[in-house]
């Protein structure tokens, strides 16, 4: 007994020298408490909407928090008769209660008490690891003296019931409160506060879901202590003591995002702006592009316009920041985590026709200038067009809104492969997989994904400026301090095509929306550019179209790339169902006009000749004098 007096008045000496002795000196090597209200563990990551709501949480995160003023009053009293009955009265570290623990250990024979106390163990929490060395312990000792001294007791004890570990991944009363019970903190009785009240000193042990004879047993010694510090009454607490275990168990809230093809995406997409060590570290804030209103009408939009039992995928871009504001990359993430909107690769039809119109006008043709639209063959190739129907004489920009094959591969042929691939590469298109020197690529033979396509559109709609597709603005480390931003880290973007080329092309799918194949997606109020595609035997359907602050690809299909027996109409439709929920939040604005058609007086005069059915077609004839 000699020596454990003398061992806690050792203690006493060495904490109350810590308290008195040089203490603004002390505290100019520790960390600023304050820091404790930006917490988060490492190995976290918290992705929230552009706006700041909560999609998904990983990692030991807290889930969900809890303001001072909001915390029942049973329930601290339940943690502070527990953990920590000096709470009001001690500095940050209770002498009284290391003796009082050391003794009622010694006798025992056992761990029974600890001596750590509320302002402790959120030191501990925040900034030290669980090693148990002495030094660790004056860490702990210091930092909580600290934390007593630029915190009131009310803030440090908010911050320990929303940070202390509670088992079973509850980080803090309101996950604790959810996962047991599937309730709010504010709606636990006694019995179920004391229980929660009781499961620090071993979470993984004393959890319920683990070890409910022993989460019972904790329970009682709760309420004995309640009843000791005159919290509650005997009949209360023998009341409480006599409920059985009601568990009601659910998942941790945010643990399930509410945009799954998105946060995979993000996920895969960290790697490329933070490094290693960063992301091991964790403790992640991220404000992800995301507008979640848009994502969920868009969800909905899929399950329920998708033709007979396609698949389907919608992804909605920002051209002049190519912030992702929408992704859904199928009907159900829980059937297959597969995204149709960043993995599939698909026959993207006639929406590829923007390249080769691009050429076309950068070559110098003009929307007015007539083509020919008729069967005709280049070296065994013969397209054809829907429902083998054929025009004749017709302006460049009629054929692109009646989506005219033959037409498409004869500008192909006249500007030649390198200047079609070429503005496809610049338009992020082709990159990643090289695009073959093949007449087929007119009209689609290559296989794109529907970001890569909707991304190339979005330059255009942007004037000619392609910006790559982005799924976060900003990232936060474990300190809240800054380690990405878009407006720091990402460019303007590169200039693809000219603003007068990109205006034109606007122009022309205008037209396309207005009174041509993309007619479904017209809408009263404001103008729409955008392009239909359908794969040979209607295996893809696809709609990409525009309005000036948003471009948004739609794409339905199977994935054993079966007939879809229907045509990219319904890819419309849809896009116009989509937008239709959306555009009360978007300002109504006119597209740039179109430049003058006139050409340029010293570019070079393109010779037009009439068509031939040879392997080297130059049909195109004009009507300008």
């Amino acid at each position: 007994m000699l020596v454990l007096v003398g061992t806690s008045l050792s203690l006493g000496i060495i904490f109350s020298t810590l308290e008195q002795v040089g203490s603004k000196a002390v505290d100019s090597f520790l960390p600023d408490a304050k820091r404790v209200a930006d917490f988060r563990r490492p190995g976290t990551i918290t992705m929230l909407t552009s706006n700041g709501e909560i999609i998904q949480k990983t990692g030991p995160a807290t889930r969900e928090k809890v303001a001072k003023d909001e915390i029942p009053i049973i329930l601290k009293k339940a943690f502070i008769a527990a953990e920590d009955r000096r709470f009001y009265k001690h500095k940050g570290v209770d002498l009284w209660g290391i003796s009082r623990a050391l003794i009622i250990n010694l006798t025992k024979g056992a761990v029974q008490e600890g001596g750590s106390t509320i302002t402790q163990q959120l030191a501990r929490i925040v900034f030290l690891s669980q090693d148990r060395t002495l030094i660790r312990k004056i860490k702990e000792a210091t930092l909580a003296y600290k934390l007593e001294r630029q915190l009131s007791k009310e803030e440090i004890l908010e911050q320990y019931l929303n940070n202390v570990y509670l088992g079973s991944g509850a980080y803090g009363i309101a996950d604790a409160a959810w996962i047991y019970f599937s309730k709010k903190p504010k709606d636990l009785s006694l019995s179920e506060s004391a229980l929660i009240a009781g499961l620090p000193p071993a979470p993984s042990l004393f959890s319920p879901l683990v070890n409910p004879q022993k989460a019972l047993k904790r329970r009682s010694i709760v309420l004995s202590r309640m009843e000791l510090a005159g919290h509650i009454s005997k009949e209360e607490a023998q009341s409480a003591n006599q409920q059985p275990l009601q568990l009601k168990p659910a998942p941790p809230k945010y643990f399930n995002s509410s945009a799954p093809f998105f946060t995979s995406w993000v996920a895969k997409e960290l790697p490329k702006v933070l490094t290693k060590e960063q992301l091991e570290i964790g403790g992640l804030k991220i404000t992800t592009s995301l507008n979640l209103n848009w994502q969920l009408k868009a969800q909905k939009v899929i399950q329920s316009y998708s033709p007979g039992e396609t698949e389907g995928a919608l992804i909605s871009i920002e051209p002049s920041t190519g912030l992702i504001r929408a992704m859904v990359g199928g009907k159900d993430f829980k059937d297959t985590q597969f995204n149709r909107a960043t993995q599939a690769l698909r026959s993207p039809g006639s929406t590829f026709k923007l390249f080769p119109y691009l050429a076309a006008l950068k070559y110098g043709i003009i929307p007015e200038d007539m083509v020919i639209d008729e069967p005709i063959c280049w070296y065994g190739y013969c397209p054809k067009n829907f429902s083998n129907k054929y025009m004749g004489k017709v302006s460049l920009s009629d054929s692109l809104k009646y989506s005219l094959n033959t037409v498409a591969v004869q500008l192909l042929a006249k500007v030649g492969f390198e200047n079609v691939i070429e503005i496809a590469n610049r338009l992020g298109v082709g990159n990643q997989r090289k695009l073959g020197k093949y007449y087929p690529l007119a009209i689609g033979a290559f296989e794109q994904t529907l970001m890569e396509m909707t991304s190339a559109y979005a330059a255009i709609t942007n004037r000619g400026v392609f910006v790559k597709p982005l799924p976060f603005e900003e990232i936060r480390g474990p300190n809240n301090n800054i380690l990405w931003s878009v407006k720091k880290n990402r460019g303007k973007g590169t200039r693809a095509v000219s603003k007068e080329i990109a205006d034109t092309m606007n122009w022309m799918l205008q037209k396309v929306v207005s009174n041509g194949t993309g007619i479904a997606a017209t809408l009263k109020e404001r103008p729409v550019a955008g392009k239909t595609g359908t794969s040979e035997g209607g295996r893809d359907l696809w709609f990409i179209g525009s309005t000036p602050q948003l471009t948004t690809g739609v794409w339905f299909g199977h994935d054993d790339n079966r007939e879809t027996k229907s045509g990219s109409g319904e890819a419309a439709w849809a896009w116009k169902k989509y937008m239709k929920e959306i555009e009360s939040e978007l300002q109504i604005i006119n597209f740039p006009k179109r430049p003058s058609s006139a050409r340029n007086p010293n570019q070079k005069r393109i010779k037009l000749i009439p068509p031939s059915k040879g392997p080297k077609p130059s049909n195109i004839t004009s009507n300008q004098s």
